[in-house]
């Protein structure tokens, strides 16, 4: 029983970390614009 209560932690700790690690696989990337960079508009007709 003290077995399962050391290895609960260490499994949870484990499956956040791995979750975590593999989030930037699922989701899509946001990339954000630099700083100095002028975000330019074409004109519609």
């Amino acid at each position: 029983m003290a077995l399962f209560a050391v290895l609960t932690p260490l499994v949870m700790l484990g499956v956040v970390l791995a979750l975590g690690r593999y989030e930037e696989l699922l989701l899509p990337s946001v990339e954000e614009p630099e700083e100095g960079a002028i975000r330019r508009e074409l004109p519609t007709p």
